[in-house]
């Protein structure tokens, strides 16, 4: 009899990670070219973001509709140092838009990011301590579920609103194009090359490493518990809202690593980044691929982006149309997504063989052998 699943076996996932990051190490040795690269990078990044949902949502039971919150101020965070790499602090301190909005001097906000690494810092720091209080708030009123996602969604149109209201210190709906390439200790980081999709793969497979010892070690069993039973887990002395507070967090930073990613990719950021249908996209990502498989989300991430890349223009409005109907069909069939259906795949694989050796007929008592 079949009795167990190898696709849960550590063995066999590990052999999975490698295989599919090792694959994602040969896209550069298939093509070479340099928009091809810049376009894999972003890919690399929705797939960050779809990983902070599938470890905030699928393995913490956390509906996040505004996952963008994080990714938006990181990626701002970034391009405001990247902005001010471009500034010179005698002839030009102020950046053009700010002198359209006729400010006379640099706002005080802005000073930290003449330091590059100070402005890295910040971009990454400001996302993940917003996490910190925002979600220290609302579990420990035991906010869950969809009240959660309620006001995460509602907080999310609420910074949507003040970084598109700043005009004079955002650039409003324009957003902010830094004129060159990040540069860090003298080593400028070209978005068109093969070093931005290195940069982006490493992260990104960094994150899924530690997110999976994250979430098989003895913190990620009580998270998981938490999301089966938290009445269970509180009953039993652990604090609810720290474990959901942190995996919260987590997922934040990674969010924020991934908007600071954006803007060194594609040099621009705008309140497009905060908007709802982006953070909700992300939701879509992780229930496509399988909001219980770290890369199933990933994959999902790449699908769908890879999908709306090649067949939105040709379907324009009607891609969303086809993208919310093939998200309808995922849950209401798929409930564990396209991973799930692999890991059934491969369960029926193994399953047939065993069950066949079973079934195979052997010497009946009794009978006759000849020799």
């Amino acid at each position: 009899m079949f009795k167990s699943n190898p696709y849960h076996n550590k063995t066999a996932q590990w052999v999975v990670y490698v295989l599919f990051f090792g694959a994602l190490a040969f896209v550069p040795v298939l093509s070479d070219d340099a928009f091809m690269m810049n376009q894999f990078a972003t890919y690399g990044v929705f797939g960050m973001l779809a990983l902070s949902i599938s470890l905030c949502w699928g393995f913490g039971g956390i509906l996040n509709l505004g996952q963008g919150i994080a990714f938006g101020l990181g990626a701002y965070g970034m391009a405001m140092t990247m902005q001010m790499q471009s500034q010179d602090p005698e002839t030009s301190p102020m950046p053009p838009f700010m002198l359209n909005n006729s400010l006379e001097q640099l706002p005080l906000m802005w000073e930290p990011f003449w330091h590059t690494g100070w402005g890295i810092f910040i971009a990454l720091a400001v996302p993940t301590l917003f996490c910190v209080i925002f979600g220290t708030i609302m579990f420990r009123a035991r906010v869950s579920g969809p009240f959660f996602a309620i006001m995460s969604l509602a907080m999310l149109s609420a910074w949507y609103t003040i970084i598109l209201d700043s005009q004079p210190f955002t650039n409003g709906v324009n957003g902010i194009s830094p004129p060159a390439p990040l540069t860090i200790g003298g080593f400028e980081i070209d978005p068109y090359s093969g070093f931005i999709y290195w940069m982006v793969l490493f992260l990104l497979a960094a994150m899924t490493l530690i997110i999976k010892l994250i979430t098989t070690s003895k913190f990620g069993l009580i998270v998981q518990a938490v999301r089966a039973d938290s009445e269970r887990v509180r009953f039993l002395g652990y604090s609810v809202s720290y474990y959901e507070t942190v995996i919260y967090a987590v997922s934040g930073f990674i969010a924020a690593i991934a908007g600071c990613c954006w803007v060194v990719a594609v040099q621009y950021v705008s309140p497009a980044q905060l908007d709802v249908s982006f953070s909700i996209s992300m939701v879509i990502w992780a229930g496509i691929g399988g909001r219980m498989s770290l890369l199933g989300s990933i994959i999902g991430a790449f699908m769908i982006q890879g999908g709306q890349s090649y067949l939105g223009d040709e379907f324009l409005a009607t891609w969303l149309l086809i993208l919310g109907g093939f998200f309808i069909f995922v849950v209401r069939f798929l409930p564990k997504g396209l991973a799930g259906l692999l890991e059934s795949g491969l369960g029926l694989l193994v399953a047939k063989p065993a069950t066949e050796r079973e079934a195979a007929p052997g010497p009946v008592a009794g009978a006759k052998v000849q020799g």
